[in-house]
Formats: C-alpha cells, sequence, structure tokens
C-alpha cells in the first residue's frame, strides 16, 4: 500500500488517537486560562523546523501540538469574552471531517450536484433567517472580508459606469475590511467617505444625506451605502430603514454588514433591532459568529443573484464538461473556483440540532449581556458608553486624561492576569474603554457573573496608575 494511504486498521487507530486529543482538549475548556500566551514565542520558535524528510508517529506529533493550542487566547472556551468571540461547536467539525476525508468538489454544480444542493439549501435558510424572499442567494465564503469584497464588487458593476466617479459612504464606526475591500476593489481612498456618528454610534443619517447630495453637485456618482448591523467596538445598529431611504432616493445599492450582528434576528426581539434589513441589497452574515461555527465560515446574501453573477461570472473551454444548466456554479457568483465544502459545517449543525438551539442561545447571550450592563451600571466607580444594543458592553473607570487611561488598561490587564476570563480593549473618541462581548455557546452566567465581580473586586483593588508605569 502507498505509504500516503493509511490500512484500515491504521486509520482506526489514528482516529481513536485524534479523538480522544479532541475530547481532552474539549473536555477541560472549563479548566483551561482563558488565555496564557506566557512563553508562545519561544514555543512558536520551536516550530521554525527543517522539512522533514521520514514520517514520525502520530502519538509524537500530538504531544508537540497540545501546547501550542494551549498557549493561544483560549478562545473555544467559555471565559473568552474579548473582542468577538465565536466558540466552535462540534457538530460542525465533524462535518467538516466528513467533508475533508470525502474530499468532494462542490465549485461547480455537476460534479457533486446533491452537495452542491445541500450549500444551496443551507444559503436559502440564512436568507430566510434573514427575511430574504425566496428568490434571495448568496455564497458561503471564508468570512466578512471577502463577503464584503464581494459585495462591493457586486455593487459597483450594478450602479457604476465610470468607477472613477463612484463614491461609497460608511460611519465611523465601519469594520476596516471595508475600506481595504473598496481598494482592492479598485476604489481610491477618497472615494470611500466616512461619515460622523450619533451619541449611540450609529451612522449620522443627516450627515450622510448632506454628504451625498454634496458628492452629486460635484458631479460625482455615490453608489453604494454600508449600514453596520452590530459595530466591533459597542455592537451599534445603524438606523436601516432611513439609509435605505436615501440608498433609494439615489438610486444606490445599500449593504448591510450584519457579520457580527445579523444572526441576533432569530431572538424574539431580532427583528425589531434590525428593521428593514430584508431591503438592503445584500447582507454579509458570519456564522462564524453568531452561529458558533470554526472560524473561516462567511457568508454573502443578495436579494437578486443575477447581480452577483454577472459581477463574478466567467467561463473556460476547459470547464464545458461541468457547466450548470439550470442552478448557477459557485464559481459564478464568488472569485473562488477552487473551494472546500464549506455548506455541510451550515447544514449539518441546523439539521442535528434545530433552528431552536441556536434561538436559545442567541436569546440567552442577550440575558447574559443586560444582566452584566445592569450590574456594572449599579457600581458607581463606571462609566458605560452606551446601553448594549447587541451582545457589547463597553465601560471603563470614570475619569479623564492619561492617568484614568492607565488605571483602565491596569484594570483590564489584572482581570485577565486571573485566567478566568479575557477581555480586551479598544479606544472610543480617544479614550481607553474596555468590552465584554458575550457570544461563545459556551458562555453561560456562571462564567459573566466571574467577570462582574472580577471586574469590581480589581477596580476595588487597584491601586492609582500613572501614566509612566
Amino acid at each position: 500500500m502507498h505509504p500516503l494511504e493509511l490500512t484500515s486498521e491504521s486509520l482506526q487507530k489514528a482516529l481513536d488517537l485524534t479523538s480522544r486529543f479532541v475530547r481532552e482538549e474539549i473536555d477541560s475548556l472549563e479548566e483551561q486560562p482563558s488565555a496564557d500566551v506566557e512563553g508562545a514565542e519561544e514555543l512558536a520558535r520551536t516550530f521554525a523546523e527543517t522539512l522533514p524528510t521520514n514520517p514520525k508517529p502520530l502519538e509524537a506529533i500530538l504531544d508537540r501540538l497540545r501546547p501550542a493550542i494551549r498557549k493561544s487566547f483560549n478562545t473555544a472556551g467559555p471565559g473568552y469574552l474579548a473582542f468577538i468571540p465565536g466558540g466552535g461547536i462540534m457538530s460542525a467539525a465533524l462535518a467538516d471531517f466528513i467533508a475533508a476525508s470525502t474530499n468532494r468538489y462542490v465549485g461547480v454544480r455537476p460534479p457533486a450536484p446533491a452537495l452542491s444542493q445541500i450549500e444551496e439549501t443551507a444559503i436559502a435558510w440564512l436568507a430566510q433567517i434573514m427575511g430574504y424572499p425566496k428568490t434571495a442567494g448568496g455564497i458561503l465564503t471564508s468570512g466578512g472580508s471577502l463577503s464584503t469584497l464581494s459585495a462591493i464588487v457586486a455593487a459597483r458593476e450594478t450602479k457604476l459606469k465610470d468607477i472613477s466617479k463612484g463614491t461609497l459612504y460608511i460611519s465611523a464606526e465601519t469594520h476596516y475590511c471595508v475600506p481595504k475591500a473598496a481598494r482592492i476593489a479598485g476604489f481610491r481612498d477618497w472615494q470611500v467617505r466616512r461619515v460622523a456618528v450619533d451619541d449611540r454610534r450609529r451612522m449620522d443619517v443627516k450627515a450622510l444625506a448632506h454628504a451625498v447630495e454634496a458628492d452629486r453637485m460635484k458631479g460625482l456618482k455615490p453608489f453604494l451605502i454600508i449600514a453596520n448591523v452590530g459595530t466591533t467596538n459597542t455592537g451599534a445598529i445603524d438606523e436601516i430603514p432611513r439609509l435605505v431611504s436615501i440608498g433609494r432616493s439615489h438610486s444606490m445599492w445599500v449593504h448591510a454588514d450584519a457579520a457580527y450582528g445579523g444572526f441576533f434576528r432569530l431572538a424574539g426581539a431580532g427583528p425589531g433591532l434590525m428593521p428593514e434589513i430584508e431591503e438592503c441589497d445584500s447582507i454579509t452574515l458570519d456564522p462564524h459568529k453568531g452561529m458558533f461555527l470554526p472560524y473561516g465560515t462567511g457568508c454573502l446574501l443578495v436579494r437578486d443573484p443575477e447581480n452577483l453573477k454577472r459581477a463574478h461570472s466567467m467561463d473556460a473551454e476547459y470547464l464545458h464538461d461541468v457547466r450548470a444548466s439550470d442552478s448557477p456554479n459557485f464559481s459564478d457568483l464568488s472569485p473562488e473556483l477552487s473551494r472546500d465544502f464549506r455548506g455541510l459545517r451550515i447544514w449539518l449543525p441546523l439539521v442535528l440540532h434545530g433552528v431552536n438551539a441556536f434561538r436559545d442561545a442567541i436569546e440567552e447571550k442577550l440575558m447574559l449581556t443586560r444582566w452584566a450592563y445592569d450590574r456594572l451600571r449599579e457600581d458607581s466607580r463606571f462609566e458605560i458608553l452606551d446601553e448594549p444594543q447587541l451582545s457589547v458592553v463597553a465601560f471603563r473607570l470614570k475619569g479623564e486624561g492619561p492617568t484614568a487611561d492607565a488605571r483602565n488598561e491596569d484594570l483590564q490587564r489584572r482581570v485577565n492576569a486571573r485566567g478566568r476570563v479575557f477581555l480586551s480593549s479598544t479606544r472610543l473618541d480617544g479614550r481607553y474603554v474596555i468590552r465584554l462581548c458575550v457570544l461563545s455557546f459556551r458562555t453561560h452566567m456562571d462564567r459573566v457573573r466571574d467577570a462582574v465581580e472580577a471586574i469590581r473586586a480589581e477596580a476595588n483593588a487597584a491601586e492609582d496608575v500613572t501614566p509612566d508605569r
């Protein structure tokens, strides 16, 4: 047998070893620190090694891999409350194992029609969650960055004749992947208008209207508005109906960046949090956030799939054997021809667990966030930057200037050093702000209570800190 082909017996042994390794990691998540990178760079250097010539046993490889996994931010654990958590449900990992092991090709439909249909169905389910009509479509991507790129390209091809005159509008709180995607799509930085935000960090609608009209008067072509549905800093949601109204009055494409916030539409109050999102021409979703799937699972939804196809479709003679006649190939809807079978990691968990399990988890995250917000608001030492619009609580110890910033940085460091929870920070209006974001499916009341207790205790114990400390 070829050395790259495992015998049935050796495959079973490898599966048993790997399964035990994964179970031990998952079973110990509760006890693992929420972040541990002390000595991580030294460990990393041991993996800067020469190309191996001879085989090594799997047991030895797994023994090396375990500390590499442990010396990291524990993004799969219940105490990870930094940035935008996800979690990585095991049913999606099983789907990835099946997809990678069977290794079928779904970039075009004819080689695997049923598997392509599974992915189309998964996309249709996501469109249904967002309130889109049955005629909507989309594509699964690696994440919000590539989804945004395809959305901008689709808007460009649909709304612009002369790219040099096009202008697009984002808020000061929009994720940095958007101007990056615009640059890749051929737009100069000056063509990306950054609109001011209001006191809840939503796009200022009057400022947007003024900017659009001013550009029209200059002979430019405003063609795209990007609405935030859950900013990274505070979870802010732009006023979608008003942005859609401006967009329609000027024949502009309106895109919703709902990478973080979109799946909160599953909650009972969800549609009210993001009214008329279904009126947007396109929506970015990250199932690796609000559906708790593994990193690398993104989605772009469009009301009219033909716009996506016109922007991305290409042909070649060597593909004539696999041209699809009825359903579009996924390669017609995105930059990718070679791609993994992403649809299974969405379809299998939804079929296995049912959508209500995801709905219940999202409802729990909203409840936990409100609880943390209420507890911190009761403490007069803290300033809360805004009432949570989704699942982020942005707060800081009261005070102004460099000394106050240093005290907040020290507070965050002290809380994280406990190892039970891991918080991240940002700067809002030049001030240091601590963020608590509840989104992992493994995060429950016990860990959020730990977070609040740690914040209060370390704020109480913290000594005055100078900016130079």
